[in-house]
């Protein structure tokens, strides 16, 4: 097993990051919380995976808890499930000393730390991770949020847990698509922070759940996570950077939500880095053959590299919308070449440059 610490403003808590760390979570959380009450949010799809083996640990443990499961997927991510979970704790009367566990992906940890930091003002929570996405990035730094029907996190809240269990044995049951959302984010943190992790991907292959190196992957990942956070807890400047590819990808995800289709986080990442890498270089802002290395990349994880199909006006109509709008400028990441990244701000109408 690996640590690490993260500090960000008045918070620090520790990452722990193993296989089969699952096994230990209840008897460390009834150690840490003796007198609490645990309110355990989960997705139906990982209590049915993993509900019995985590449950008969929590028994085990003596702990008093109960479970909260939500419908898998972006629409418990909502306003609607978010008021109706802080009904539940109401009616059962949880208090500032009780806990609240996030068992799940993206979706579950951002429900429940915008609960969290909501209810009565703010409770502990504990972060319990189970897709690679959110591993090695929605589970560390506080960002916590829900959709509105005018675009993805729009409301939510700076709260960060009290640790973070990183089990790389729950990516074993991972559906293979939802593994590779995973490596658009691992892609995205090599390209803006690490030409090295950029090349050792490139020599690697295919990554899966077995990878030897996945382990070290999702360390550095949580390293790069650790140390902008650390730099700017509050997307000011630095941690602008973790964004590459999400302002085309967001307004992606948001279209494909309209229409009634649908497009993973990661789907709408990759294909956000692609079109914004692709325009960079050709404006002569990226290092040339830059595209070519991430398009490989991102095709070998088993994601798309384009935007071809879709409505150009459509995509800007989303990207205004985007919480990173400041008045009629927009910031964007790019990368001058693997591994280093910078901000680029610019007109709302130039973005159509970029598209």
């Amino acid at each position: 097993m690996k640590e690490l610490t993260i500090r960000a403003g008045s918070s620090e808590y520790t990452a722990k990051i193993g296989r089969g760390l699952r096994k230990n979570i209840a008897a460390e959380l009834k150690a840490q919380y003796p007198k609490a009450r645990f309110a355990v949010i989960t997705d139906e799809t990982v209590l049915a995976l993993y509900g019995g083996e985590m449950l008969l640990s929590f028994d085990e443990a003596g702990m008093d808890y109960d479970i909260i499961p939500v419908p898998p997927g972006e629409k418990s991510k909502s306003i609607c499930v978010f008021g109706e979970i802080l009904n539940e704790l109401a009616a059962m009367k949880y208090n500032r000393g009780d806990v609240i566990v996030a068992l799940g992906g993206g979706v579950v940890g951002d429900l429940s730390g915008f609960i969290a930091a909501s209810y009565l003002r703010g409770v502990a929570y504990v972060q319990v991770p189970t897709t690679l996405l959110s591993q090695i990035d929605s589970s560390v730094g506080g960002k916590t949020a829900v959709n509105l029907p005018e675009g993805k996190n729009l409301a939510g809240a700076f709260y960060h847990p009290h640790v973070v269990y990183i089990d790389l044995e729950f990516l074993q049951t991972l559906r293979k698509h939802d593994f590779a959302d995973g490596m658009a984010e691992l892609i995205k943190d090599a390209m803006i922070k690490d030409a090295g992790m950029v090349e050792t991907l490139e020599q690697s292959g295919k990554i899966d759940a077995d990878s030897p190196i996945l382990e070290d992957l999702v360390v550095r990942c949580l390293e790069i996570k650790r140390d902008v956070v650390a730099q700017d807890e509050r997307d000011k400047g630095e941690r602008m950077k973790l964004n590459y590819g999400h302002t085309i990808g967001h307004a992606l995800e948001r279209m494909c939500a309209q229409d009634g289709t649908q497009m993973s986080h990661g789907q709408g990442v990759a294909r956000g880095m692609a079109a914004i890498t692709a325009a960079s270089e050709r404006l002569g802002q990226t290092e040339t053959g830059t595209t070519a290395r991430l398009t490989a990349l991102l095709k070998t994880a088993g994601l798309p590299a384009d935007i071809d199909g879709f409505d150009k006006n459509e995509i800007l109509s989303g990207i205004f919308v985007d919480k990173k709008n400041v008045a009629d400028t927009l910031n964007i990441i790019l990368v001058s070449k693997p591994g280093k990244s910078f901000i680029h701000r610019i007109g709302k109408t130039q973005m159509r440059d970029y598209l």
